[in-house]
């Protein structure tokens, strides 16, 4: 199975996310479940792709033409592709997953939820997406979430479609029902 990872460049502030992410990437690789993601060597990416690497597991990474040195691609990892733009990044990285996964990032990681969350809701696929709610790090999203479904603005089965994972196991439990 290949679980594509949305999650920050940057490492943030708190260092226990990092641990968290360093073991989803031991826990992946103990599974046979290879990584898709960013490309990138820094932060919560570098962490996640290191540990997936260092632990038997394949990595392919994802990388727009103008982000290659920006985001320091990360060379060590089974395959990187460079492709035009972030459209097409998005779309390749939609193509080769099986199930999707929010770890902690910023505006990138939040629009590239949404567009997957979006792309299940309009019917373009139907792979499970989770948000991968560490150290309460999503609650205010998750909280939203559920007051546009309240509101009248996101349909009941359709906030199905992403679960919320408060624990690394909870989380692969959720990639697993692709």
């Amino acid at each position: 199975m290949n679980i594509c990872i949305y999650c920050g460049s940057s490492p943030g502030n708190n260092p226990k996310i990092i641990e968290q992410a360093k073991a989803f990437g031991r826990l992946m690789a103990e599974q046979g479940y290879n990584l898709i993601y960013g490309g990138s060597s820094l932060g919560i990416m570098g962490a996640i792709a290191d540990s997936v690497m260092i632990n038997g597991g394949e990595v392919i990474g994802v990388i727009p033409e103008n982000l290659f040195s920006k985001e320091v691609a990360h060379r060590g990892i089974t395959r990187l592709i460079t492709v035009k733009d972030m459209h097409q990044r998005k779309s390749h990285m939609a193509e080769l997953a099986d199930a999707f996964v929010a770890f902690p990032g910023g505006f990138g990681t939040m629009e590239e939820l949404f567009e997957i969350i979006t792309w299940n809701q309009i019917g373009l696929l139907k792979k499970p997406v989770t948000i991968m709610n560490l150290e309460g790090y999503y609650n205010s999203l998750v909280k939203m979430i559920d007051q546009a479904v309240e509101a009248g603005f996101i349909k009941p089965e359709n906030r199905k479609i992403v679960q919320v994972a408060e624990t690394l196991d909870e989380c692969l439990k959720f990639c697993e029902q692709a």
